[in-house]
């Protein structure tokens, strides 16, 4: 815990502004902060690119504080009165009397992360990505210091845009190499693929790469990792996870964050970045943030599909299709069953339609969530976060709007903790070469159709590419790390003891229904694995992550 006088300064940012940028090279960044800060104070982040966090204040009391634009680096705070303490963790502001806050829990369990400026302790908050505050007579200011503004450039030119697209990534890999063996994850992915070749190009010496492989079926994507490594001749290493490793790590990798945090990849992350450490790598790089910037989710297709139905004639809509298909015994009849479900998603409003699946509300708050934790939580608020957040954005444009809602909630509150977190716990640095900020300003003008044309997700990125990338990587489907958690708890002994000690302890508190888990341990993960293994997922790590933290919570009473 660090009050004002204690200069608090993470990351490598770059001052944009001449005079900051010589005092930087000549006194340190620090220096350099305290300068921006004293011309002004609520726009001394605009100016500053690169990853950071900072705190700084003056013999008068007042204080600064200031994240990069997705959050990279963390600054949580608290205020007790007139005074403020800040700290890179949140668990570091916390004392013996620091109480759990439910509603943070509800939001771990709907988002299966604890999204900005809410964390698990009632009082202490995180600072949001790409937002500042001043702390000034035991006032403090929150605000965002940059938003994202995006341009729809008319005649642009492909070839031209493709040529500043190269020089800008090969900029990006070459601000992230410090020196160290070059290293990167390697998914067999577009992004991760493009980093691998990159370091070689801009580096002159050949990317050492890692990969994760699952001995199960429907996961394993080692074979494009394989593709790319031999493409671009990369030192490649693999790395198979078993479940043994997974009961060896997962309690770890639990209490190592924060807060409770459920993102089943954290675990292949951390895997494959002890995996490198022992190979005596101390930076790796990710491709996370390629899909965010231009345009590669499936989710993007999909709604263009529903944003169709909009532009319907509203008499064809109201008059015909809604009393045909919308709760009736026709739309019930099975080749009309998608057309009625295409209808009910279409007609719900962004961005509450990306939550449509959500599983805590497909299962049931209710049906999940003892009625005494039930009372002590606003089950609306998770929505209003994100509706907040969407109607801050200012462009017309809804795939625009949807990837700027990415980089908060995708980004920001999930992928990039997932990685950093773990290397934290790895003692590696990662670094993030396709969110560097001249990056993110070109896709913010780069045309709407180059992101998505029709339904070809990231067709800009992919074209642009084309020669550089094996043809195999550029087909491909977006898959990454992702975790057979659920197959292997339903039959692994020693993991399925894990997840059932774990839930069982966990039904204790008063937060779950004891009747769910018995249900979902002996009936539901057995029968669909794959989906109810995500539940289990964070329902373990979320008691796992209370044992360490705080091991006596009681919300209520068991039911």
């Amino acid at each position: 815990m660090q009050h004002w006088a204690d200069p608090f300064a993470l990351g490598a940012p770059r001052f944009r502004d001449p005079e900051l940028a010589r005092c930087q090279s000549e006194q340190g960044s620090l220096a350099a902060w305290r300068q921006a800060f004293a011309r002004s104070p609520h726009e001394a982040a605009a100016g500053v690119a690169g990853d950071f966090a900072v705190a700084l204040g003056e013999p008068s009391g007042r204080v600064f504080l200031a994240v990069d634009r997705f959050a990279i680096r963390t600054l949580c705070y608290r205020v007790d009165g007139d005074a403020l303490s800040f700290a890179h963790r949140a668990d570091q502001l916390a004392d013996p009397t620091t109480e759990i806050d439910p509603q943070a829990i509800y939001d771990y369990l709907y988002f299966h992360s604890i999204p900005s400026p809410r964390t698990v302790y009632k009082g202490v908050y995180r600072l949001p990505p790409a937002h500042c505050a001043v702390f000034e007579e035991g006032r403090l200011t929150v605000a965002p210091y940059w938003q994202p503004e995006f341009e729809e450039p008319r005649g642009a030119s492909f070839d031209a845009l493709r040529d500043e697209f190269g020089q800008l990534l090969r900029q990006a890999v070459r601000r992230q190499l410090d020196g160290s063996k070059p290293a990167c994850f390697l998914s067999g992915g577009t992004d991760s693929s493009t980093v691998a070749g990159l370091i070689g190009e801009v580096n002159g010496r050949s990317a050492a790469t890692y990969s994760i492989g699952f001995d199960a079926a429907g996961y394993d994507e080692m074979a494009y990792a394989r593709i790319a490594a031999s493409h671009f001749k990369t030192e490649h290493h693999e790395h198979y996870v078993t479940p043994d490793d997974l009961v060896r790590s997962i309690a770890k990798v639990a209490a190592h964050y924060d807060q409770p945090f459920g993102n089943s990849s954290a675990l292949p992350a951390y895997l494959c970045q002890v995996k490198a450490r022992a190979d005596g790598v101390s930076t790796l790089l990710a491709g996370d943030g390629g899909d965010e910037l231009f345009g590669g989710n499936t989710r993007y297709a999909k709604q263009r599909v529903f944003g169709g139905y909009g532009r319907l004639p509203a008499a064809l809509r109201s008059g015909m299709l809604e009393p045909l298909l919308q709760g009736t015994p026709i739309g019930r009849l099975p080749l009309l069953r998608k057309g009625a479900s295409y209808i009910e998603q279409a007609r719900v409003p962004m961005p509450d339609r990306l939550q449509m699946y959500n599983q805590l509300r497909r299962l049931g708050s209710e049906a999940v969530l003892t009625p005494g934790f039930l009372a002590r939580v606003d089950m609306d608020d998770p929505m209003r976060q994100q509706r907040e957040v969407w109607a801050s954005g200012s462009t017309p444009s809804e795939l625009n709007r949807m990837l700027a809602f990415d980089w908060r909630y995708t980004l920001a509150e999930n992928d990039l903790p997932k990685v950093c977190g773990t290397a934290e716990l790895a003692g590696m640095r990662v670094g993030f070469p396709l969110l560097d900020d001249d990056l993110l300003a070109f896709s913010m003008r780069l045309p709407t159709a180059y992101k998505v044309r029709g339904l070809t997700l990231r067709w800009f990125f992919k074209e642009a590419l084309r020669g550089f990338l094996p043809p195999q990587i550029i087909a491909k489907k977006k898959h990454g790390f992702g975790l057979p958690f659920g197959v292997w708890a339903a039959s692994h002994p020693a993991l399925n003891r894990l997840a059932t000690d774990s839930l069982h302890s966990l039904s204790e508190r008063g937060i779950v229904r004891r009747d769910f888990i018995e249900a979902l341990l002996t009936t539901r993960l057995v029968e669909h694995p794959g989906y109810y293994g995500e539940m289990v997922w964070i329902l373990m790590m979320l008691e796992l992550w209370l044992q360490s933290h705080a091991p006596g919570l009681v919300v209520g009473s068991a039911t």
